[in-house]
């Protein structure tokens, strides 16, 4: 129910009786703005800038009834002089929606405040690795890479700047939304892919620009936070089921031809380590740069590197190995799929009418328009005929976020508007792929870039390329970050490179790091490793018998949790609860609204992993339940616990009460 309250020259807007929207002379609900930005963009790092031209806050309002469609329709319309611009608030499907008028001339931005406390926590806004609770900060939604070490103050970013301009910040993500939800129990979702920034760090309100005005803004307010996070994939889309196999074992990130990588297949094999598929990302051949080992982006099956991989692939799957590829939306300059998208009139353009070709480090590729039908439709061939129709049981789809703003593309649509709505659309090209062949329940795949659109159209995210490191902003422990915003964005279903990726500036990926990845990983819906960018760098699952037998032992643990795993994401498909999730979910306490190095999975596993190098012991605040350590079966009442942690034993407890609890306790 929406109602309204005038007092001492303030008016309140309220949703279900909670406080939404304030306004006041002195603190204006609404506020226009002329800006003029300028965006350049590096080998999709973006620096983005806006001179602000005019501003007018409006300070007059007016307030109106009336009837649309059976509804009750109030409208606000705001004003300063001669401009205007209204809101019009209406409840439907149990949520309050707002519908603004268009932008006055010369105005192209619209501020927005939503009333706030001092208190308030802050969550979601897509993927961010660097804060959990994102009170007391700006965050700038725009996709791109995520940056090297993402933090100003650290040497490992201050050189990446330096070297290569790609250091990025505490804010910069491929996988930005503009959903947040707020611990007074609502979310806001503004329906727009236009550049926006959502600002929390007023402690009276929260601030909400958009250089596109949203084509609606909607408030849902529940019970409980759960109830919040439910009703945001309720609204936008929920993830699938996972294909049966992806519980079997862990996916190995291998390289390097047809013979070596069945050798390795065969180390672990031998050393009983379940393999549920082997992810070949250079299937389609190799390219080699300063940056490190590239691929070559032409996604055909490289017959000289990987000989007779037919062949194995259907011997491979027999013995129940599945074999998974990697494509992205762009086709590599002066190669056969490159010139048939050419000849064919489907890539983007410059204003002068060549093909847009973009510099992704050291070679240029073509950008692939999905905003014409035709370019999708061949897409979908592409993926139909050289991947799946070669075996392949799923794929890396990588990038999505390099859409230069000023590309041409089909239909003249605004590249501005269009580059957040890319990786979208990138994720419907392959989701349609699969069900066009009736492959849904047998073919999974994976992205780092992501928008509103990936709750319906993408089955699993993961989390981008982790330094190999134990760093807060770009680590091992942002992938506990980034996962638990996308849980309260609405993204049920994540996972990160084992080990890391990003290997340079003297980074090098340690034994210790990678076992304790795979320690976290085994807790995750999915397993699966990456030799990283320089991978002669880095320790690697196979470099001693003691890590081959580590990981065989975390994905046993991990095979074993099968039946629990399969619960979590069914809950996650029908009823959009993630299958990592805040503690508070379950346990709606202020003391746990900004923990982010501990999470549940599911209702019934507390899990606490170690992220410091060198660290034998973890204190872990338990909840206020009954609790057995998965792995001592030592058990625990809530409250704080120091826990000893050595290698391959992760601080995991179980909840005494759980249903699964026999399974649990079955695990030695």
């Amino acid at each position: 129910m929406i109602s309204f309250s005038k007092q001492n020259g303030r008016l309140s807007v309220f949703y279900n009786q909670l406080k939404i929207l304030e306004h006041s002379d002195s603190c204006p609900l609404i506020t226009l703005k002329q800006g003029k930005e300028t965006v350049d963009m590096y080998r999709g790092n973006y620096f983005i800038e806006d001179e602000t031209i005019t501003t007018l806050p409006l300070g007059s309002y007016l307030l109106s009834e009336s009837y649309s469609e059976g509804r009750g329709v109030s409208t606000l319309t705001f004003s300063a002089g001669q401009t205007s611009f209204s809101l019009e608030l209406s409840e439907r499907d149990g949520r309050l929606h707002l519908r603004c008028s268009p932008l006055p001339a010369p105005y192209n931005r619209l501020a927005l405040r939503l009333f706030a406390t001092e208190q308030e926590c802050v969550w979601g806004c897509g993927e961010q690795f660097s804060h959990f609770n994102l009170r007391g900060k700006n965050y700038p939604l725009w996709t791109q890479e995520q940056g090297v070490g993402r933090n100003k103050q650290t040497e490992i970013t201050r050189t990446a700047d330096r070297l290569d301009r790609a250091g990025g910040d505490y804010h910069t993500t491929f996988y930005p939304q503009p959903t947040f939800v707020s611990s007074r129990r609502y979310f806001v979702h503004a329906d727009t892919y236009g550049y926006a920034d959502f600002d929390f760090s007023n402690p009276g309100c929260h601030q909400l620009e958009f250089w596109d005005v949203p084509a609606g803004i909607v408030i849902s307010v529940k019970p409980t936070l759960l109830e919040v996070v439910q009703d945001i994939s309720r609204l936008l889309g929920r993830q699938q089921y996972l294909p049966s196999w992806v519980y079997d074992g862990i996916i190995l990130g291998m390289q390097g031809g047809t013979q070596t990588c069945l050798e390795k297949l065969e180390k672990m094999q031998n050393a009983s380590v379940k393999v549920a598929a082997l992810w070949l990302q250079d299937w389609e051949g190799e390219k080699y740069t300063s940056f490190g080992k590239r691929l070559r982006w032409n996604w055909q099956w490289d017959r000289q590197l990987y000989p007779g991989l037919d062949r194995e692939i259907v011997r491979l799957r027999e013995e129940g190995v599945r074999v998974l590829g990697y494509i992205n939306p762009y086709v590599l300059v002066d190669h056969p799929l490159y010139e048939e998208a050419l000849r064919l009139d489907l890539l983007g353009k410059r204003v002068d009418g060549s093909v847009y070709l973009v510099d992704f480090g050291e070679f240029d590729a073509a950008i692939v328009d999905f905003t014409k039908p035709e370019a999708v439709a061949w897409y979908k061939e592409v993926i139909k005929r050289e991947l799946i129709g070669f075996g392949l049981s799923g794929w890396m789809a990588d990038f999505g976020e390099y859409l230069p703003t000023d590309v041409v593309l089909a239909g003249g649509k605004d590249a501005m508007l269009e580059h957040n709505r890319w990786p979208g659309y990138w994720a419907e090209v392959n989701k349609a792929a699969i069900e066009e062949c009736g492959k849904s329940d047998e073919i999974l795949f994976f992205m780092r870039a992501g928008c509103v659109q990936s709750l319906a159209s993408c089955p699993m995210m993961w989390a981008g390329d982790q330094n190999v490191d134990w760093s807060e902003d770009d680590g091992l422990p942002s992938v506990l970050t980034a996962t638990l915003s996308l849980a309260m964005s609405g993204m049920g279903l994540n996972h990160s490179d084992i080990g890391g990726y990003t290997t340079l500036y003297g980074m090098k990926r340690s034994k210790e790091l990678l076992i304790r990845w795979a320690e976290q990983a085994a807790f995750s819906p999915l397993m699966r490793t990456h030799e990283g960018n320089r991978p002669k760098d880095n320790w690697q699952f196979d470099s001693d018998q003691e890590t081959i037998e580590a990981i065989a032992r975390m994905t046993d643990v991990h095979v074993q949790l099968k039946p629990y795993l399969m619960h979590l994401v069914a809950e996650n498909a029908d009823q959009g609860i993630p299958v990592i999730r805040p503690i508070f979910l379950h346990y709606e306490l202020e003391s746990f609204m900004s923990v982010k190095d501990s999470y549940l999975l599911g209702r019934d596993l507390l899990v606490a992993p170690v992220l410091e190098a060198g660290a034998n012991s973890v204190v872990v605040t338990l909840p206020d339940d009954e609790w057995v350590h998965l792995f001592t079966k030592v058990e625990y009442h809530g409250g704080r616990h120091c826990i000893e942690a050595p290698l391959l034993r992760p601080p995991v407890f179980y909840r005494k009460a759980s249903s699964f609890a026999s399974l649990f306790s079955s695990i030695q």
